[in-house]
């Protein structure tokens, strides 16, 4: 399997040994772009990458999962919500900002967590990361198969399942680059018509649609809180996380960029617009244009797939727009279906390579493709048909808790690894200016990621005790003592020791970009040091 996985490098060997060879330089460069620790292909573009943290995974969570915490806490629990989780993403995303652009290592924070404290930490963040795209990719194959159900029931639910299952499968082979373009296309299609719909809730509230001003209708009726106070405020938190989760997923993909130095920071950048434009947007015009008492969130299985913008557009009075919104719904599912596996792949990939995963899960093919970690992460694409027996919308419950508190777990971790990252920095006596990217307010930030996201992990749950109910109790707390069993467990099977911080090793691992400043800007990408001669609607495009 080694030799397999080396071949590139031999390739590249002999052909450079031959000085005939007049395609030498193309197939040396084509070995650059295999990274020669994971063995990926480094073949994202930054616009890709930028693309991703604006609008990748942006899918069913955000555009039906947002009804759930809309009836179950009100307009102004979603916003606080959304609000709230976006204060911790940012601060989540300075910090692997920092860590990423100067270290793009494969594994990413999983890998950090191994670097800067322990390798059974990195162990346990890595497999729950995992988790939370297990669970998110069955949601997500839940969502299209049900939107196609909804449409024609001809075919059961798990043939639809079926079918795309295998599609996704056999494009994911194709290799990074296709998915980095598909994902690009996609993204910008969400980004048009999240826009598109946000235009059409101020014209509809204010009464150009079908005569009635709606306005602040629904803040007053049913109420900014839907009648459930506080209690629904904190079940809102798992929901957001829930939405979030996804914005940390540039990190993972750095391995696999051409030019990290340049693509990462921007990368980071844009994600402040993400939450605020469609984070934030979208939480904002759901409960100016959808009731939080609206049937369809109350009893989802009543009808395929009930989103806010379903329930507003047939509120204005075009009950065919629900087919506009499912199709919409449909294109993001494709989408978050793409992204997931991709993430989950790369997450298992890497662990397998490290000694976390099973070792037949560490093997690329010769064009970068992990194609085991592919088939097995689609694989639990499969829990969708969990809603054969609990129904849709039970099996999103269940599935969105595991998710929601995974998150909380993983961003947790990176705040603590970059707090070690920095006292490391600090006791070995090396300067801040050195550091590519600079997190904002630091040591501030970093700390109240962690403490945030440690005090959303442990309260999270707390609507089960009273009334006390097991299975959701146990749905929501599960993964708490499973991150320990894994770092305990980890630990003690490998003996592995806690860093002090003069042990930590800060110099290997730093990587050089593929492609000089002229080469970038051949293929298309923004170039960092030409920003002063833009305009400004270039300098804008670049930062959006």
């Amino acid at each position: 399997m080694e030799d397999i996985k080396n071949a590139p490098a031999k390739e590249a060997a002999y052909a450079g040994s031959s000085p005939i060879d007049n395609g030498q330089s193309d197939i040396r460069r084509d070995h650059e772009a295999i990274d020669p620790v994971s063995g990926v292909k480094r073949g994202l573009k930054t616009r890709h990458l930028s693309m991703m943290a604006l609008a990748g995974i942006i899918g069913p969570g955000l555009l039906i999962g947002s009804g759930g915490a809309l009836s179950s806490g009100g307009p102004a629990s979603l916003l606080i919500g959304f609000g709230l989780i976006g204060l911790i993403a940012f601060s989540i995303m300075q910090s692997l900002g920092e860590l990423t652009t100067l270290y793009p290592t494969a594994g990413a924070f999983t890998k950090l967590s191994d670097r800067f404290v322990d390798p059974a930490l990195g162990a346990a963040v890595g497999w729950n990361y995992f988790i939370i795209w297990a669970a998110v990719l069955a949601n997500e194959y839940n969502v299209i198969s049900a939107v196609l159900v909804f449409w024609s029931d001809k075919l059961p639910q798990y043939g639809y399942f079926l079918i795309f299952w295998f599609a996704f499968l056999a494009f994911q082979m194709l290799g990074v680059e296709s998915f980095g373009e598909a994902e690009f296309w996609l993204a910008l299609i969400k980004l048009l018509g999240l826009t598109a719909y946000f235009l059409f809730s101020i014209v509809y509230v204010s009464g150009g649609v079908n005569g009635d001003a709606v306005g602040f209708r629904y803040w007053h009726d049913p109420g900014a809180w839907a009648g459930n106070g506080f209690r629904g405020l904190a079940s809102v938190f798992v929901f957001c996380s829930t939405f979030y989760a996804g914005v940390e997923s540039v990190a993972v993909a750095a391995t696999e960029t051409r030019n990290p130095t340049k693509a990462v920071p921007l990368a980071i950048r844009q994600v402040f617009w993400r939450i605020i434009f469609v984070y934030m947007g979208s939480a904002f015009f759901f409960g100016l244009t959808c009731p939080a008492n609206a049937d369809g969130l109350v009893n989802g299985e009543s009808r395929a797939l009930k989103s806010p913008m379903t329930i507003a557009i047939q509120n204005a009075g075009w009950e065919g727009g629900v087919h506009l919104i499912n199709s919409f719904i449909f294109i993001t599912c494709v989408s978050a279906v793409n992204s997931s596996i991709y993430i989950g792949s790369r997450t298992v990939l890497f662990m397998a390579q490290d000694g976390k995963a099973p070792r037949f899960l560490g093997y690329t093919n010769l064009r970068g493709v992990p194609v085991f970690a592919i088939i097995f992460t689609n694989l639990f694409g499969a829990l969708s048909m969990m809603n054969v027996s609990t129904g849709a919308s039970k099996a999103y419950g269940y599935i969105v808790n595991l998710s929601g508190v995974s998150t909380f777990l993983v961003w947790g971790a990176i705040s603590f690894t970059h707090i070690r990252f920095r006292s490391a920095w600090r006791t070995q006596g090396k300067d801040i200016a050195e550091l590519p990217f600079k997190s904002l307010w630091y040591p501030w930030n970093a700390y109240f990621g962690l403490g945030a996201n440690l005090f959303l992990a442990l309260v999270q749950g707390w609507t089960t005790l009273s009334p006390f109910k097991a299975d959701t109790f146990v749905d929501a707390y599960i993964l708490l003592p499973l991150f320990a069993v894994i770092y305990f467990g980890f630990k003690w099977w490998n003996k592995t020791s806690y860093l002090r911080l003069w042990q930590i090793d800060l110099e290997s691992g730093r990587r050089q970009d593929r492609d000089s400043a002229k080469e970038e800007q051949a293929i298309g990408d923004p170039v960092e040091g030409r920003a002063g001669n833009d305009s400004i609607a270039t300098k804008l495009w670049r930062n959006f």
